[in-house]
C-alpha cells in the first residue's frame, strides 16, 4: 500500500456529528414531530450507527467491513462530508486512491475550512503522481492560514521535484518569515541557487545560517566547502579566518585552514594549522585518520615522513580507541614493510570495530605461514564468521583453522557452508573448499567422502599439489589405487624435487607398492631435506629398513621417533618386539 508523507488525523466533528444525528432525547422536549421530521431523524440515527460501526472497524484495521458500514452510512446521508472523507480514507489505504478521489473532493468543497478533508485530497494527489494539483491544495492551506506552516516544506519538495525552482523560494521565504532562519529551510534555499547558478545568494544563505548560529563550525565549513567548489579560495580563507580568530579552540575550522592553505600552495602555513588541529583532543578520530591516510598516499619526502610521525605520535596519545586510526597506522607500518607491526594495529582495530572485512582478511591471510598460531587464528576466523555470516570466503579460512586445530567436524561444517554460500560463483574457492573437505573427512574415518571431495577438487584444478599429495598420501594409508597414487605424487615431485614433505609422500606410495629400495632412495632424501623432520618421517623411514633386512638401522630410526606425536600408535609395539607391525 502507498502511503503519504500527509498526515490524516481523526476529527472532533465526526462526534458532533454523531451526537446530532441520534437526536434528542425526551427529557429535553415532549413537542411532537412532523412525519417528515420524524423520517429525517429516523435516517440519520440509522447513518450514525453505521458510521459509528465503520469507525470501529477502520480503528481495528479491518478495511472491507469498514468500507461495508460506512457505504451504508452514506446511501442515508449522502451529503454529509465527514463519511465521504472516511470512505476516500478506507480507499486510500486499501490502495484505490483513483476511486477515493471523488469522495474526498466531494469532503473538501462540503467543508473547505476543514484542513484535514484537503490533506485527503492532496494525498490523493500525490499517490496519483499528479504532484502538482497537490502543491495546489497545499499552497492555499499555508498561504492563507500561520497554524498550517508546517506543510511548507512538503510543498517545497514538490515544487523542486517539478522543477519549479522559483515557487519553491517563494514558500522556503514564507517558513522562513514564520519559523526565522533554519537549517532546513535555509540548506534547501542554497540548493536552489547553486543549481540557477547563483553563487551571491546561496553565499548570503550560508552567511544567515553563520550569523543565527554562531560558534556552530558545520554551517561555517558547509560555506565554506560552497566557496571552495567555486574557486573562491580567498574568500573562503577569509571567512576560516575570521572564525578562527573568534573562535581558537575549534579545531575543524583549523583542518579546514590547512586545507585551504594547501591548495594555494602555502605548505609551511597549512602544517602549522594542521598540527595544531591534531593536537586537539576535540578534532573527531575519523577525521584525523582520513588525513593521515590521505598523506600516506602522496609522493615520500623526509618532510611528510616528519609530519606522518609527529601525527601518528598524538593519534596514539588521544585517539588511540579509535579503530580506523589503528587501521591507517598499521597501514604505515605496512608501507614501511614492517607487517607483524601492521597486523597487531590491525589486530587493535578489530579489537574496537570487527565488522572490517578487509582488515579481518588481512589478519587472518598473513597470519598463516611458519609456525602460524591457529588458537589465535581461530579468534579472527570465529570474528568473521560472526561479522559477515554470508561471506563465504571467512567459512572457509575458518574451516582451515578448525582442521589444523583438529576439529574437523567443525571444520566440515565451515567448509560446506562456505561452498553452499558460494554456490559456484568462484571456483577457485570451491576448489580449495573441497581440497580441505577430502582432509576432514578422511580425518574423521569418512574416507567415502573424503576421495569425493578430492576428485571434485582435481576435476576444478588438475594440478592442485596439496590435493595431488594429499590423496596420494591418503590412498596410500589404504592401500588402495596405488598405481593413480604414485601418478599423483610423482606429478608433485617432478615440480618440487625437494619438498621433504612430497618426498615423504612417494615414498611411503612405493613402500606399499613393495618398492622398498626406490622408496628408500626417496625417504632419505626427505629427511636430508628437512632441518626437522617429523616424527612420521622418522618411523616411516624404520619401516622401510625394516623390509630391506637393516633391522638395526630400522631400530635406530624407530628410536629417534620415539616420543614424538606424530609416530603412530604401532611404534612401542616395534621398539618392544624389534619388528614392523601394521
Amino acid at each position: 500500500m502507498q502511503h503519504s508523507r500527509f498526515t490524516v488525523r481523526f476529527t472532533p466533528f465526526v462526534f458532533l456529528f454523531a451526537f446530532f444525528c441520534l437526536g434528542h432525547t425526551a427529557g429535553f422536549s415532549q413537542q411532537k414531530l412532523s412525519r417528515k421530521e420524524s423520517k429525517l431523524q429516523d435516517l440519520q440515527a440509522r447513518s450514525s450507527r453505521y458510521f459509528i460501526e465503520g469507525e470501529k472497524a477502520l480503528v481495528l484495521g479491518d478495511l472491507e467491513k469498514a468500507y461495508f458500514y460506512l457505504q451504508h452510512s452514506l446511501e442515508l446521508t449522502p451529503e454529509e462530508p465527514a463519511i465521504n472523507y472516511k470512505i476516500a480514507e478506507v480507499l486510500v489505504r486499501s490502495d484505490q486512491a483513483q476511486k477515493g478521489l471523488p469522495f474526498a473532493e466531494k469532503a473538501a468543497l462540503a467543508d473547505p475550512d476543514n484542513k484535514y478533508y484537503s490533506l485527503m485530497v492532496a494525498e490523493i494527489y500525490t499517490n496519483l503522481k499528479q504532484p502538482m494539483k497537490a502543491a495546489e491544495i497545499l499552497d492555499r492551506l499555508t498561504a492563507d492560514s500561520e497554524q498550517n506552516q508546517q506543510y511548507n516544506l512538503d510543498l517545497a519538495s514538490i515544487y523542486l521535484n517539478a522543477g519549479e525552482f522559483d515557487k519553491a523560494l517563494v514558500v522556503l521565504d514564507r517558513a522562513e518569515d514564520y519559523y526565522g532562519v533554519r537549517e532546513p529551510f535555509t540548506v534547501q534555499k542554497q540548493r536552489i541557487y547553486l543549481r540557477k547558478n547563483d553563487l551571491p545568494h546561496a553565499v548570503i544563505e550560508g552567511e544567515k545560517l553563520i550569523e543565527a548560529f554562531p560558534g556552530n563550525p558545520a554551517y561555517v565549513l558547509n560555506l565554506v566547502e560552497i566557496l571552495y567548489n567555486n574557486a573562491r579560495l580567498d574568500q573562503a580563507m577569509a571567512l576560516v579566518s575570521e572564525e578562527i580568530e573568534k573562535y581558537p579552540n575549534q579545531p575543524e575550522l583549523q583542518m579546514a585552514a590547512y586545507t585551504l592553505l594547501k591548495e594555494k600552495g602555502q605548505v609551511a602555513q597549512a602544517n602549522e594549522y594542521l598540527m595544531s588541529a591534531f593536537r586537539s583532543p576535540d578534532l573527531d578520530g575519523e577525521v584525523k585518520a582520513k588525513t593521515f591516510k590521505s598523506m600516506l598516499a602522496e609522493m615520500q619526502t623526509s618532510q611528510r615522513d616528519s609530519l606522518l610521525e609527529q601525527m601518528e605520535a598524538l593519534m596514539l596519545e588521544l585517539n588511540s580507541g579509535d579503530a580506523m586510526v589503528m587501521e591507517v597506522i598499521g597501514e604505515r607500518k605496512k608501507n614501511n614493510g614492517d607487517l607483524p607491526a601492521a597486523i597487531d594495529y590491525y589486530k587493535k582495530s578489530l579489537q574496537i570495530q570487527p565488522k572490517n572485512a578487509a582488515i579481518l582478511e588481512q589478519v587472518i591471510l598473513n597470519s598463516f605461514g611458519e609456525s602460524p598460531d591457529f588458537a589465535e587464528m581461530e579468534t579472527y576466523t570465529t570474528m568473521g564468521v560472526d561479522e559477515f555470516p554470508d561471506a563465504p570466503e571467512f567459512w572457509f579460512y575458518d574451516g582451515v583453522v578448525k582442521s589444523a586445530r583438529k576439529k574437523d567436524s567443525l571444520a566440515v561444517q565451515s567448509l560446506t557452508r562456505s561452498v553452499e554460500l558460494n554456490a559456484g560463483k568462484n571456483n577457485q574457492l570451491d576448489q580449495v573448499a573441497f581440497g580441505s573437505l577430502g582432509s576432514s573427512y578422511y580425518n574423521l574415518g569418512v574416507k567415502d567422502s573424503a576421495f569425493f571431495y578430492f576428485e571434485k577438487a582435481l576435476k576444478l584444478n588438475p594440478n592442485d599439489e596439496q590435493v595431488l599429495n594429499n590423496y596420494a598420501y591418503f590412498l596410500s594409508l589404504e592401500k588402495k589405487d596405488l598405481e593413480k597414487a604414485r601418478t599423483m605424487s610423482e606429478k608433485v615431485i617432478k615440480k618440487h624435487p625437494k619438498n621433504s614433505t612430497y618426498l615423504d609422500t612417494y615414498a611411503w606410495v612405493l613402500f606399499q607398492m613393495g618398492a622398498y629400495e626406490e622408496a628408500s632412495q626417496y625417504m632419505g632424501e626427505a629427511i636430508l631435506n628437512d632441518p626437522e623432520p617429523s616424527g612420521v618421517m622418522l618411523e616411516h623411514y624404520g619401516d622401510i629398513l625394516f623390509h630391506l633386512g637393516k633391522v638395526s638401522e630400522a631400530m635406530t630410526w624407530w628410536r629417534k621417533a620415539e616420543g614424538s606425536t606424530e609416530a603412530s600408535d604401532k611404534l612401542a609395539q616395534k621398539l618392544k618386539d624389534g619388528k614392523y607391525h601394521e
